[in-house]
């Protein structure tokens, strides 16, 4: 055992530790502040970041010994910086908390860039934020927080943040450069978008990829011959029409330009975007490949409805239908709910049920498709209904 003097939070600690005891362990175990979180205690999530003089460091990895003599930050020492103060206000202007756990190594690692990088764009600030995982946010609320700074700071600079830049700068050049360290320089790289595929998978399948978004499975029975829904599930407008808070807006071929709108408990979002419909007329198989952005949360959706209309009967036929689906931004916290799975099959029961009504009865030519209407309360509901019974049916 050794005694270890650390000014943590501008207060002096002096403490009995071992040699391995690392830095995290000694700020949350001795000096019992505890907004340090310690996660993969590897070094790789960031979530243990606290500043060392000043500086970034995992503490996770960090042993303490080494710190001896040295001034340590954490979350709970922030107060008086004038970058955090304005930090902390962006980040809850542009909903970059939720749970919370990332949240005080990535505010470290966020006040480094406000101090370091003055000019940085938003690939340079994902490429500086690589190194502390999120689960929650996507990073879309984290980089825009980030990048307000910085630009609320070149509009209107602040002496205090210059002050404190100018002695980064200083400390940098006199500890970095002279031994010849470089830094990793942002590189934009051309995205190639991949062309159509002339065919699309059935459903069955499994022709979207499941490794990029959640997969839900679902379907309907249709009271119509296998051709004819078909025939109907092709054409878009008349599909739209059927889908609870879809509108299409226009239309080029197989690609329509429209949007959606849901609503369901605290959760209410418009997403506006395109579609396009690829279709396997032998297996009487498509993918609809949709992606848009919410234009309240700023959230982006990308999803893939993968749909094969199969024969039951002479009369009747049965339409499997899977989508996968992704979520950046604030509403990617409902993602994995089992709510809104159980939300998502009824959704596709009630298309079902509009699909069956169109088809019996046809609109007139010239007659524009309306939209369907919906009822989220009441859905909302009737699904606690069904888990609620579920649970005395368990019992």
């Amino acid at each position: 055992m050794a005694e270890i003097s650390i000014q943590v939070n501008g207060r002096q600690q002096k403490h009995e530790a071992e040699p391995r005891t690392h830095l995290g362990d000694f700020i949350r175990e001795k000096s019992r502040l505890t907004g340090t979180n310690l996660s993969c205690e590897h070094g790789v999530c960031g979530a243990c970041t606290v500043l060392v003089d000043g500086r970034p460091v995992r503490s996770c990895i960090t042993f303490a010994g080494a710190c001896d003599g040295h001034e340590v930050t954490t979350v709970e020492g922030y107060d008086d910086d004038p970058i955090m103060s304005r930090l902390r206000t962006a980040f809850s202007e542009k909903h970059a908390l939720q749970c919370g756990f990332c949240t005080p190594g990535m505010l470290a690692t966020s006040r480094d860039i406000v101090l370091r990088l003055p000019d940085a764009d938003e690939a340079r600030v994902r490429i500086e934020l690589s190194g502390n995982i999120c689960r929650c946010t996507g990073y879309q609320g984290i980089t825009a927080a980030i990048l307000s700074v910085l630009q609320a700071l070149r509009d209107q600079p602040d002496a205090q943040v210059e002050a404190l830049r100018a002695a980064v700068v200083q400390n940098v050049q006199q500890d970095w450069n002279q031994n010849g360290f470089t830094t990793f320089e942002a590189v934009q790289e051309e995205v190639q978008t991949p062309a159509p595929v002339a065919a699309a998978a059935p459903a069955a399948s499994g022709s979207a990829d499941k490794g990029k978004g959640q997969a839900i499975q679902g379907g309907f029975d249709a009271r119509f011959p296998a051709d004819q829904v078909w025939a109907f599930m092709k054409d878009l407008p008349k599909v739209a029409g059927c889908l609870p808070g879809a509108i299409i807006e226009s239309q080029e071929g197989a690609t329509v330009q429209g949007k959606i709108a849901i609503k369901f408990g605290p959760m209410s979002a418009a997403f506006k975007g395109n579609a396009t419909l690829e279709e396997d007329n032998e297996r009487r198989a498509a993918v609809l490949r949709g992606e848009g952005v919410d234009s309240l949360s700023q959230s982006r959706a990308r999803g893939d409805v993968s749909f094969q209309v199969k024969p039951d009967g002479e009369a009747r036929s049965c339409v499997e239908v899977e989508l996968v689906y992704s979520l950046q931004g604030p509403l990617a916290q409902f993602s994995r709910s089992g709510l809104v799975q159980d939300f998502v099959r009824r959704m596709i029961a009630e298309f079902g049920k509009n699909v069956n009504l169109r088809l019996e009865k046809p609109l007139a030519e010239g007659e524009e498709p309306v939209v369907a209407e919906f009822n989220p309360v009441k859905m909302f509901f009737s699904i606690l209904w069904d888990r609620f019974k579920g649970l005395f049916r368990r019992s």
